[in-house]
């Protein structure tokens, strides 16, 4: 994760959008009938479970915990977009300066996935600060991300630099109506992420098992006390 500079931004101001994604839906407010604003007010406290604080970009103060709640963990950060992953039309290394062909863990095909197509969001590297292994979280973990009334449910498919946190394919953000350019996009947020322990979409790639499993979960950790 690379923080994007203004210049960056102007450069990439015309936003590309592939073919293979259908157009988003701005009127759409839940998925399913799990409501947006009833997964911000069950994480709007914060049991912190890191042992430190994450930055959203480098240079930022270090002010994001990561929480701890039944059933998941979660943050609030920004969106930076991951463009990593099987090279195509937007995601390549002519559009993004910073893009690499691999993620940390891969589809059952063996290929890596693709950001333009698969909603998936990136994780901190192991380290002092948080371990997500230790916290039943690993790939295709299934995950509710949460920004502008909206919820995109995704998978965990990679890991990013160990001090800095908020950061999402291009898929997650387009269906998130966040700018998706790899370039110059993403936003300052609040993006809520709810992980959900023990969770996996199998395999991985499949994102209507993400959806439906996701449903379910964000169901149940709602009902908990």
């Amino acid at each position: 994760m690379l923080a994007q500079s203004l210049t960056l931004a102007a450069a990439g101001a015309a936003l590309l959008i592939p073919a293979t994604l259908p157009p988003a839906h701005p009127g759409e407010l839940r998925q399913g009938t799990v409501r947006a604003a009833d997964l911000l007010a069950k994480t709007r406290g914060c049991l912190r479970i890191s042992h430190g604080r994450y930055r959203s970009d480098q240079g930022a103060p270090a002010d994001i915990p990561v929480c701890g709640a039944h059933g998941a963990v979660f943050w609030t950060a920004d969106m930076d977009i991951d463009c990593d992953g099987r090279a195509g039309r937007v995601c390549n290394s002519r559009t993004d300066g910073y893009f690499t062909p691999a993620t940390t863990y891969r589809q059952s095909d063996g290929r890596y996935p693709s950001s333009e197509i698969l909603p998936y969001l990136v994780v901190p590297g192991p380290s002092g600060i948080w371990d997500y292994r230790a916290y039943g979280i690993t790939g295709g973990s299934v995950a509710a991300v949460v920004h502008g009334g909206r919820i995109e449910y995704a998978v965990v498919a990679d890991t990013g630099p160990t001090g800095i946190i908020g950061e999402a394919s291009y898929a997650t953000a387009r269906a998130l109506g966040i700018n998706p350019d790899p370039r110059g996009g993403g936003t300052d947020g609040p993006v809520t992420y709810v992980l959900f322990r023990g969770s996996r979409a199998i395999p991985l790639e499949d994102h209507r098992a993400a959806v439906v499993q996701g449903v379910a979960l964000a169901r149940r950790f709602l009902a908990e006390n």
